[in-house]
């Protein structure tokens, strides 16, 4: 598979055929709010976004902090309208919440007064689901990501990487067909993070979801995807590169950042992605002087 920094040309990702529409297409968008210092003053966040997700396909996008990543996936999600461009699922414009979608945010998500199972559950009574369905599918997903001896236990009874195995079990237990995750694991330890790694790995392997991932950590991104988008420094945040990973799955992300290839792959990103973060970091030495 090549890989380099332009854009992709339409061609088709892993999950889908030529004519079939990405789960997830982004046209063209940007996002551009008031000021918060001054109200008379706009600032667009992104502009001239175009992006798209195939079926089945795990797509990583990485850039400097302030880049515009999160409102992406507000945008993916339908929590945020795009000031200009189109949004379509499934060859559909998005009105409204993405309710094909399932969001992981950064932030645990949890209810502190719901158990780890009654937490799982939520989201399923909220959509209908019966009582007794629902907590045999919360049962089945806490099973999945290794929890079924804890249902019982409050989050604050759980450690972190517990508490976000339960917002993973929360997501997937909705059986979405596109996932979106803000940095879901940026807060864990190193080991613990390669643990959720490699279990959404497993995951996502068996069930093969469109899967639009956040993060800060271009070892993670290579390592999780098969393409990973760089966004420039914002304002005006835009993709500068798109770059398609060939590394052979399965993969286990600790002993894959260990092969040439990633090395390799790592080096070409970097080289696009430095600049941008070097341009990022002077722009918050400047806000903050």
């Amino acid at each position: 598979m090549a890989w380099g920094a332009a854009p992709r040309s339409g061609a088709p990702g892993p999950g889908r055929a030529m004519s079939e529409a990405p789960a997830l297409a982004l046209a063209q968008v940007s996002c551009t709010f008031v000021d918060k210092n001054d109200p008379k003053a706009r600032y667009t966040a992104v502009r001239d976004v175009s992006l798209t997700v195939d079926a089945g396909e795990f797509v990583s996008v990485v850039g400097p902090t302030g880049c515009g990543k999160s409102t992406l996936l507000n945008v993916a999600a339908g929590l945020l309208e795009p000031s200009t461009g189109t949004v379509q699922v499934f060859g559909r414009p998005l009105a409204g919440l993405n309710r094909r979608a399932g969001y992981m945010f950064q932030a645990e998500g949890l209810m502190p007064w719901r158990t780890a199972l009654g937490n799982v559950m939520a989201g399923l009574e909220f959509r209908g689901t019966p009582g007794a369905e629902a907590r045999v599918l919360a049962e089945d997903w806490l099973r999945r990501v290794g929890l079924a001896a804890f249902g019982a236990r409050y989050p604050h009874q759980l450690s972190g990487g517990m508490r976000k195995r339960t917002a993973l079990a929360q997501t997937l237990a909705l059986d979405p067909d596109i996932i979106l995750m803000d940095e879901p694991f940026s807060a864990l330890d190193i080991q613990t993070r390669q643990l959720m790694e490699n279990e959404l790995l497993a995951l996502w392997q068996a069930r093969k979801k469109a899967v639009l991932f956040i993060t800060h950590d271009l070892d993670e991104a290579i390592a999780l995807a098969d393409r990973v988008v760089v966004l420039s420094a914002g304002p005006a945040s835009h993709p500068i590169g798109d770059f398609a990973v060939d590394l052979p799955r399965p993969r286990d992300v600790a002993e894959v950042k260990t092969t040439p290839r990633f090395v390799a792959l790592h080096a070409a990103i970097w080289a696009v992605l430095r600049a941008e973060v070097l341009a990022g970091y002077a722009q918050q030495l400047e806000q903050a002087s």
